[in-house]
Parts: structure tokens; sequence; C-alpha cells
């Protein structure tokens, strides 16, 4: 597979807006308070059947210290108090999914989000994981995917050891920048050795990837700053780098505000950093995955890409693909059958729904066929920048240049443009179409052709 990538400014500039990230298809834009409980049940009855293993995702939604940039749903407070109240009732979720799911069904991959996951104590990080050992059928053989989200401002090696322990075998560290002055804009002041602490430690205890995030678009970030972080992190050697773009949306994300938008790279200055960041990686070995992740060509997101059997949900690139996806806490997102459904966003409610006994989904959407035919396509450009329509056609039964004609027509002035070749077999994205793999995919959802816009999307770069 080529995995080369190209800056082109111009067709950056011509293809610059916003869109969806395609974490799923249909987006969670699209989820309705008409789904309920009732369709989550009947759909966890299909999953049995089909005896699909399962993903497991908790999320922990509380920080000590609130990023300015952050996008994340999350509580900000220095009570730890606060994480027991909310560890019983995601307790009491696992027993109600418990209950429903078949115990034989394998957890093959189980992943802990926020928020700060570590900011729960060791006693109740160990806790947690034997509540969900009771309810559901772990790997004992560390075979699984369980990672987890570090900022290493709140673990240290005895952290790692005993995550280890308890079964995790991958992480991802949160980092941003390691430049002072942009660390105190956006009030994530985290030391290049503490990082580096947590990431030795989870190497030496055997973690088989580790993961570090970073984000280009921060205030005063410059090209030469960005640079100097980006060589920082390539001694430490991760696994994967995951490159996010800043997206500045105080209307949406409070936080924000506190932000000095003069102080934020220009577009022009951004993406020089981006296209900085690019020549660094993969100059230092890095493969480009999709979207903002590179990986080491051994990582075993790679090898999937190379394989063809990569993957992408709510939890971004990921080998598992036939997987149920149960979402754990509030504002968890699942995937059930052909379903989608998301937890209440506040803990108030949160709490009530399963102080009652009743799983705490406020909304969702059942897929229909269209849905998980344009699921297919999209997930096969993003994951693998290419498309074989013969796949499609025997698996969904249609002829492709009929059922897609209005994606193709607008296909032509992409391929003219350089960003992909067409034919009547399938499409092939190129060195110049995969930073702007969101716009192709962008061809084929029927949801953003009803409407005048692409909504509460950030930016394609």
């Amino acid at each position: 597979m080529d995995r080369n990538i190209i800056l082109d400014p111009t067709l950056i500039a011509k293809y610059d807006q916003s869109g969806p990230r395609y974490t799923s298809y249909p987006t969670a834009v699209e989820f309705s308070q008409q789904f309920n409980q009732e369709d989550y049940v009947t759909a966890c009855d299909r999953g049995n059947q089909a005896q699909r293993p399962l993903s497991l995702y908790v999320h922990i939604p509380f920080c000590d210290t609130v990023c300015f940039y952050c996008a994340c749903n999350k509580i900000a407070t220095k009570d730890r108090k606060l994480a027991q109240p909310y560890l019983d009732r995601v307790k009491q979720e696992l027993a109600l999914h418990g209950a429903l799911l078949d115990h034989k069904r394998q957890v093959v991959q189980l992943h802990f989000g926020g928020g700060t996951p570590t900011f729960i104590s060791q006693p109740q990080m160990q806790e947690l994981m034997e509540a969900i050992q009771h309810s559901f059928n772990l790997a004992a053989d560390d075979s699984g995917e369980y990672s987890i989200e570090i900022d290493p401002r709140e673990a240290d090696t005895s952290t790692v050891i005993l995550l280890r322990k308890l079964g995790f075998n991958r992480m991802s560290l949160g980092v941003q920048d390691f430049n002072p002055q942009v660390q105190k804009a956006v009030n994530r002041i985290q030391s290049e050795s503490k990082t580096a602490e947590v990431l030795n430690a989870a190497r030496e205890a055997g973690f088989s990837s580790i993961s570090v995030d970073l984000i280009y678009g921060l205030p005063l970030q410059s090209v030469a700053s960005f640079a100097e972080t980006l060589e920082r992190i390539i001694k430490l050697d991760p696994d994967r780098v995951s490159l996010f773009n800043y997206a500045h949306l105080p209307q949406m994300f409070p936080p924000q505000r506190r932000i000095n938008v003069s102080e934020l790279p220009s577009p022009a200055v951004k993406l020089e950093i981006l296209n900085t960041a690019i020549e660094c990686l993969t100059a230092s070995g890095y493969v480009f995955i999709g979207m903002d992740h590179f990986a080491r060509p051994n990582d075993e997101l790679a090898i999937a890409q190379q394989q063809g059997t990569l993957y992408r949900n709510f939890q971004g690139y990921s080998t598992h693909a036939n997987c149920d996806l149960v979402g754990l806490g509030v504002t968890s997102i699942g995937i059930m059958d052909t379903t989608y459904s998301q937890n209440l966003k506040n803990l108030d409610g949160y709490y009530q729904a399963l102080d009652a006994n009743k799983l705490p989904i406020f909304r969702g959407i059942a897929l229909n066929l269209d849905d998980q035919i344009r699921r297919d396509v999209i997930t096969q450009l993003i994951c693998h920048f290419s498309l074989q329509f013969k796949s499609i056609e025997m698996k969904w039964g249609i002829i492709f240049a009929d059922y897609f004609q209005s994606a193709i027509s607008r296909l032509t002035e992409m391929q003219e443009d350089g960003l992909l070749v067409l034919n009547g077999n399938g499409i092939w994205v190129q060195p110049r179409g995969r930073l702007l793999i969101r716009n192709i995919c962008m061809l084929f959802d029927a949801y953003l052709a009803k409407k005048s816009g692409p909504g509460r999307f950030s930016k394609v770069i």
C-alpha cells in the first residue's frame, strides 16, 4: 500500500469546509429520542443470536482541572468524593447490560475514556474492573485489546503497574504540546519528564501499544515550537501518534472561551504546522493510518490496514470490526446489532434512570438498509483509502454506479483535482486526497445531502 501524503495548500483551500469525522454513520447528529430502551433490548436479542464478540467503553467524566481546548464531556472538580456515587451507578449499569447479553460473548475490546479515567483511586479502579469481570466475559489470556486514556499528571509508576495487572495492555497519553507558553495558554502544565515517566513505566510493565495525543492549532504555537515538541515525542518512541486539529468552537464548548483568539495561529501557519508534523513523523518511520493517526509499521493498526481488516468506530480506528459495542457511563454511545444508542448527558438524569433500575439510554437510531450500505462504503474509504465496487455490489445486491449515481458524478471533479482515481471498478484515494478523506466520504452521506450545510462539525483540516 502506498502510504504517501501530499499536502496541497491550493486543494486544502478549495475543499475547506466542516464535516463529520465518521466514527459512525449515520452520525450522532441524526440520533432521535424516539429510539428507546425497548428498541435496545430487541437489538440485544439479535446480537445474542448472532453471537458477535463485544466491545466495552467506560466513560469516567471527572478531571482535576479543565484544559481550555477541551471538547470532551467532562466535569472539572477537585472533589474526589464525587467519583464513588458515579461508579456505583456504572456498576449498576454493568449489571443491567450483563443481564441482557449472553455471557458467552467475549469482550475482545475494552476502552476507558473521559475526562480522566485515572481520576478515580486505585482501589476504585480495581473494584470497577471486578464489576466488569462479574457481568462480562473478559479474555483471560491478554488477547483482548484493553486500553485506557491517561493524563500523565494523574498517574505514576504504581498506577501503570496496577493497570497492567488489571488487564490493560494499551494506553494513550495526553500531551498536546510540550511548549511551556502553549501549556500555560491552554491551562495544561505538564512536564516532559512526567510524561516520560509514565510512558517508560508502561513499556516496562508490558503494555503492547502506547499512543501519544497531540493537538495542532493551539494558541501561541508556531511551526518551530511544534517541531520541537514533535522531536521530543519521537525520541520517546511511542507506537502511535494522534495529531488532532484544534477546532475553536466556543459557542459549543464553554472552556474554549478562555482561550485568547488573537493568540491562535493563522490558517496559513496552522497548515504549515500540519505539513511540518507530517514530514517529521513520516521521516521518522511512522506511517499515516488515516484522519489524524500515525503508527509504527509493526503496530497492529498498520498491520490491520495492510491486511484490509482495519475498522472505525466511536473509539476511532480499531482492529476489531465485527463487535457489538456497549457504552457505559454518562454520554456514552453504544452499537448493538444495527442500532446506535446514547446515554443521558448529565449526571442527574443518568443517576435517576439507574436509581429507577432503568438503562440511561435517551436517544439513538435504528439503521435502515440504506444506512448500512452507506456505512460500509464510508468505512472502507476512511480505513483503506480505496473501494472495490464489486465487493459492495455482492454484499448488498446493488449496482454501485446506479445506486450512487449522484456521488460518482461529483467524484469526477475530485479526480480532475488529483484527489482520487475513479473507474468502473472502484475508487483509489491518491496522496493528495488522503488529508481530505472526510470530503470524499461526505459525498456518500445521504443526511448531509438533505441539509443546507454540514452542521455542527469541525473543519476537515
